[in-house]
């Protein structure tokens, strides 16, 4: 993990700049990378997909970690190789957004938490 950057969530990730898939605790998450994301709901819809080879040519990206039922869990804004923007997800039972880890640029973690509506508490 990048230093400075918690996931908040006590939560065990392996990190390997460049991997595509990585283990979250006892499950297996799968890294796609995109330029950008729409909206300002959470979790990030992260738009425009580019292959790995792609990322070469990008000064900035982010990189969207997926479960297995296709949820978000991990999203990483990179800029020039580093990482600037840390969100952690963890959902309710029922799939929706429970809470999101927000880390900036300067390591301030900010905590977001939402009750089964996803409506925010906190």
């Amino acid at each position: 993990m990048e230093k400075g950057f918690s996931t908040g969530l006590n939560l065990a990730f392996h990190i390997v700049l460049g991997a595509t898939h990585i283990p979250m605790s006892n499950q297996s998450l799968d890294c796609r990378y995109f330029v950008s994301y729409s909206g300002v709901a959470l979790p990030l819809k992260l738009i425009n997909e580019i292959q790995d080879s792609d990322r070469e040519n990008r000064n900035t990206y982010f990189c969207g970690f997926y479960d297995k039922e296709r949820r978000m869990m991990r999203c990483e804004k990179r800029v020039y190789g580093e990482l600037e923007l840390l969100h952690v997800y963890a959902y309710h039972d029922n799939g929706i957004l429970k809470q999101a880890d927000i880390t900036d640029a300067d390591g301030e973690l900010t905590r977001l938490t939402f009750d089964l509506q996803g409506k925010l508490l906190t």
